[in-house]
C-alpha cells in the first residue's frame, strides 16, 4: 500500500459508526468527509445547502424520472442521482488527487474500488443498542426510535445497492465488518486501528 490511504465507511443507523469514523479520522490524522461535504459543494455549484440535504443519501425516485440517454444510462433527470452522481465525482477528485481521508457512506467503497489505497469498512450493532443510541441522539421514546433505525436503514440499503454492485451490509462487499456492540465504540475504534496499521504495513 502506497503513502495514500482512504477508508470508506458504511454503517448501520444507530450503529455510531458516525462517530467511529469521525474518532478514527481524528486519531489517524486523515481529513474527515460526510454530510458536510455538501457545503463545499452548494458553494461550489452556487446551490442552496438546504437543497442539497434535502436529497442527501437519498434512493431514486423511479415514478416519473428517466434516463436522458436510453441506451448507456449515463445521465438521469433524477434529482436524487444527480445529486448522488455530484458527491461520487467529489470523492473520486479528492483520491485522483491524492489526498488521504476517512469518508462516511456516499458508496464510497464502490465509487473508489479501484484505489488500491482503500479499505473499506461496515459498521453494524445489535438492534437493541442502536435503538438505545437513537432514543438518546434524538429525544424520542422506544417507538419512535425503532420506525426511524428501520426507516433510514432501509433508505440507505436502497440508495446503496442503485449505486452499488456490492449489497449494502454484506460481508462480501467490504474489508471487514464490525459490531460496535461488542467492544463499544472506542474498542471498536481501537481495533479498527489495528487492522488499519496492519494493511498499512502489507
Amino acid at each position: 500500500m502506497n503513502d495514500q490511504i482512504i477508508i470508506a465507511i458504511g454503517r448501520e443507523f444507530g450503529s455510531g459508526g458516525h462517530k467511529i469514523a469521525k474518532k478514527l479520522a481524528e486519531e489517524l490524522g486523515l481529513d474527515f468527509y460526510d454530510r458536510r461535504m455538501l457545503d463545499d459543494l452548494a458553494e461550489r455549484k452556487n446551490i442552496k445547502i438546504e437543497f442539497l440535504e434535502k436529497y442527501d443519501e437519498e434512493p431514486r425516485k423511479f415514478f416519473g424520472a428517466r434516463s436522458v440517454d436510453a441506451r448507456t444510462k449515463s445521465y438521469s433527470n433524477s434529482i436524487e442521482e444527480i445529486i448522488a452522481e455530484m458527491q461520487f465525482e467529489y470523492i473520486r477528485e479528492k483520491a485522483e488527487k491524492g489526498e488521504s481521508f476517512v469518508i462516511v457512506g456516499r458508496c464510497a467503497e464502490e465509487v473508489l474500488k479501484d484505489k488500491k489505497c482503500l479499505i473499506s469498512i461496515f459498521i453494524l450493532a445489535d438492534f437493541e443498542d442502536k435503538v438505545k443510541r437513537t432514543m438518546e441522539k434524538f429525544g424520542i421514546d422506544e417507538k419512535e426510535a425503532i420506525a426511524k433505525n428501520k426507516r433510514h436503514d432501509k433508505t440507505r440499503k436502497k440508495y446503496h445497492n442503485v449505486h452499488s454492485d456490492g449489497k449494502w451490509g454484506d460481508s462480501r462487499t467490504y474489508d471487514i465488518c464490525v459490531n460496535s456492540s461488542r467492544l463499544g465504540l472506542d474498542g471498536t475504534v481501537d481495533i479498527l486501528k489495528k487492522y488499519i496499521g496492519q494493511r498499512i504495513c502489507e
